[in-house]
């Protein structure tokens, strides 16, 4: 696994401040994507799981915390540095299996194959 895409960056979320995001409306690179339906915080294990609602059809996948790259509290809002296409694509959020190491590592297989941090500016 790659710690450093499970890893909030430094100047979008410090993990000892504690801002909860889930119910936080998610902004994809190209558009509104869905909502935060949970997040977690742990140093080299974060991520956040996002319902996308009617979008693609109650689907919800899981981003390693990289791809975050910012957090806006005032507007409720979490902006992730992927298109709609690239979450569209990404392997559906297996909620039996979501903690084990296998589950992760092909998500992170998934994510880790675009530059770090994706498609937006890192």
């Amino acid at each position: 696994m790659q710690p450093e895409l499970w890893n909030y960056r430094a100047d979008v979320y410090d993990v000892n401040k504690s801002l909860d995001i889930a119910g936080y409306h998610v902004e994809a690179t190209d558009g509104k994507i869905g909502s935060v339906d949970e997040a977690t915080y742990e140093v080299g294990e974060s991520y956040i799981v996002v319902d996308t609602g009617p979008w693609i059809f109650g689907k919800k996948v899981m981003l390693p915390a990289s791809t975050v790259t910012q957090i806006d509290p005032q507007e409720r809002k979490v902006y992730v540095a992927r298109t709609k296409q690239e979450i569209k694509d990404a392997p559906e959020f297996d909620e039996s299996n979501f903690k084990e190491s296998a589950y992760r590592d092909r998500v992170g297989e998934y994510y880790g194959r675009f530059p770090y941090g994706g498609t937006g500016t890192f």
